[in-house]
């Protein structure tokens, strides 16, 4: 198969690729996704078989607007319209119950269904001219860093899949927040762009999931993309130091072995002088981080490293999207230094 690659122009054209059940990896302002029609049950299980994704993993239906909710969900409550007047478009996918309509591919078999309008404009543009739900998970094979530019995407996808619009790098980095509104009070399922407090501050009292803080188990079902797997891991293991940034740098610099690789903050480069070194924003910037931090991890698997050293920032904010998506990296193998350095 030739994978085709279209310009944001071309979103009429690249539709047509949608409508006719093939896969289109496309921009949203989070990471590329790779869509599907949402409502063609052929079409998406192409999905599960070009990233190698595992079946008990739900996907997210993308739509251009708060007004095709109906289409797709039932019950809905009026935080759900609340948080699209303040977020949407934008980088927040809501968990609502579903339709019949929306297959159970879809949603891995469960009675809801996560929805999200992207702030992307090509995104955007390419939800009206397919006039149909777009189901998406990142366009990565499963497992690796997700992509934030269309080479990675080609780096993953090449040949197995009919298209991917280039819409250049993704602003804000890692995936969408998912909240699901079906309990009360709502719960946090996925820090993303969209923060805690930003949620709170919405609907008052909001809950974190604990599948945000470590690994599910086995007998657990996923009730929402990015919960159960071990996800954006480069090849070689990571390890992630939490605590102050000096402390955390000085445990490393310690600990370092021939072979061993380091993602850290700006400040602080200077430091593993000899090692392989990819910097991911100053220390007071999580921002920046959620930004740079897929790049970081996808640039080890280009390079013989072995070990993988990762500084952490706070979980705070988006810090918590950053973290979160560190320590599913490293399979929640974190290691927390104190003010000396000491584990």
């Amino acid at each position: 198969m030739n994978t085709r690659i279209f310009r944001p122009q071309e979103a009429e054209e690249a539709a047509a690729v949608l409508r006719n059940g093939g896969l289109l990896a496309f921009p949203t302002e989070t990471v590329y996704g790779l869509g599907a029609d949402g409502l063609n049950e052929g079409a998406v299980r192409r999905i599960f078989a070009a990233k190698g994704r595992p079946q008990d993993n739900p996907l997210i239906l993308h739509i251009p607007d708060a007004g095709a909710l109906p289409q797709y969900c039932a019950h809905i409550p009026a935080a759900a319209y609340a948080l699209a007047r303040r977020f949407w478009p934008g980088p927040l996918t809501m968990i609502l119950p579903r339709r019949p309509l929306v297959p159970d591919v879809v949603t891995a078999g469960l009675d809801t269904v996560g929805m999200r309008c992207p702030g992307h404009p090509a995104a955007l543009a390419l939800l009206r001219y397919a006039g149909v739900p777009v189901a998406a998970p990142s366009a990565n094979t499963s497992g690796r860093p997700s992509p934030t530019a269309a080479a990675h995407v080609l780096e993953d996808m090449d040949g197995r899949i009919e298209g991917i619009m280039d819409g250049g790098a993704c602003a804000v980095g890692v995936e969408s927040t998912i909240v699901d509104l079906t309990v009360s009070p709502p719960r946090l399922l996925r820090p993303g762009g969209v923060t805690l407090e930003e949620l709170r501050e919405t609907l008052g009292e909001v809950e974190a999931d604990p599948a945000v803080f470590r690994l599910m188990g086995e007998g657990e079902q996923p009730r929402a993309p990015g919960m159960k797997y071990r996800h954006y891991a480069p090849r070689a293991p990571v390890t992630v130091l939490r605590g102050a940034p000096a402390a955390a740098a000085r445990y490393i610099r310690r600990h370092l072995a021939a072979g061993d690789g380091v993602i850290c903050f700006n400040e602080f480069v200077p430091l593993f002088e000899g090692w392989p070194t990819e910097p991911i924003g100053p220390a007071g910037d999580p921002a920046e981080q959620a930004r740079r931090v897929f790049d970081a991890l996808r640039y080890f698997d280009g390079t013989e490293t072995a070990r993988i050293w990762a500084m952490c920032p706070d979980p705070d904010g988006i810090g918590l999207a950053v973290s979160n998506r560190l320590n599913k990296a490293a399979g929640f193998h974190v290691i927390t230094v104190d003010g000396e350095g000491e584990a």
